[in-house]
């Protein structure tokens, strides 16, 4: 198998275009930039990524516009998580025949409070299916959204029966107790808390890194102090984020990439989404610019 992914990765935005399908060249070129400007990898096809509003076939297109291109797959996680296990299969499978990094996995999140059995009987369908290319899984912890948690006594069950193939999470619970919890299971257990907040604290050794939705933005300040501990450029990636608080967030980053590239298509979003109001946008993009400059002054 690859690697683990470590370090910064965004959870890149997908551009849609004028008749609202996925635009596949503003996707690659967001990745390419993105890749050289501070990410270590990216996760692509997560909730910034309006995976769940795509069909299987939508998805699957984007998943394959990456390789083609020259991006480094290795580096690139794909979510592959869905309430169907034969669509989650279908997308692992694309995603291991085109050699991303890791398949990220929501839980099947239609149903509510069912047992952990049936969690269990979804992980093993996708492990199994997945034999003869055994892409690295990333458990997709996010139960404001998708109402069933990956909890901890689960993980380890899934660890006991598929360590070699189960080999991180993403935690966007926003509970830092959880996320410390989960990394305490096993000590190669990679775990990726959704804020650059945490950057310091997975520079020491407590997490493998953070995917953020708004590494998008501030990728550069996320590099730096993950790399170089520079405490000044975390509080400018944290001040960035912060701008978000209240507001709808990936109408947001999509509003804000669309400032910073010069480019209004990156603001489309596809339904049920709603694009970001003229109000909000006026504040976020005076924030972020006055958030760059005091970090250049």
């Amino acid at each position: 198998m690859s690697k683990a992914l470590s370090g910064v990765i965004a959870a890149i935005a997908t551009p849609i275009d004028e008749n609202g399908a996925p635009d596949l060249k503003r996707a690659v070129s967001l990745a390419r930039y993105l890749l050289d400007n501070g990410c270590d990898g990216l996760n692509v096809l997560g909730t910034t990524g309006e995976a769940t509003s795509f069909s299987v076939d939508e998805r699957k297109g984007v998943m394959s516009a990456y390789k083609p291109n020259g991006l480094p797959m290795h580096r690139l996680m794909v979510g592959t998580g869905a309430a169907s296990v034969t669509d989650a299969v279908a997308l692992t499978r694309h995603a291991a025949d085109l050699g991303f990094g890791g398949a990220l996995v929501l839980p099947p999140f239609y149903y509510k409070g069912v047992p952990d059995d049936g969690l269990v009987a979804y992980v093993e369908t996708l492990v199994k299916a997945t034999e003869q290319k055994p892409i690295p899984i990333y458990l997709y912890h996010f139960p404001a959204m998708s109402g069933l948690p990956w909890h901890v006594a689960l993980i380890r069950r899934l660890l006991d029966s598929y360590s070699s193939r189960i080999v991180g999470l993403k935690d966007s619970s926003g509970d830092m107790a959880y996320a410390r919890s989960a990394a305490a299971i096993l000590k190669d257990f990679a775990v990726f808390p959704s804020t650059e907040a945490c950057l310091l604290d997975a520079r020491r050794g407590d997490f493998a890194g953070c995917i953020s939705a708004t590494a998008n933005l501030n990728a550069d300040l996320c590099a730096r102090a993950w790399s170089e501990g520079d405490t000044a450029a975390l509080e400018a990636a944290v001040t960035i984020r912060k701008l978000f608080d209240g507001k709808p967030l990936v109408p947001g980053v999509k509003a804000l990439l669309a400032h910073i590239h010069g480019d209004a298509g990156l603001a489309r979003v596809r339904p049920p989404l709603a694009p970001f109001s003229a109000a909000d946008r006026a504040s976020v993009v005076a924030g972020h610019d006055a958030a760059r400059a005091k970090r250049v002054a």
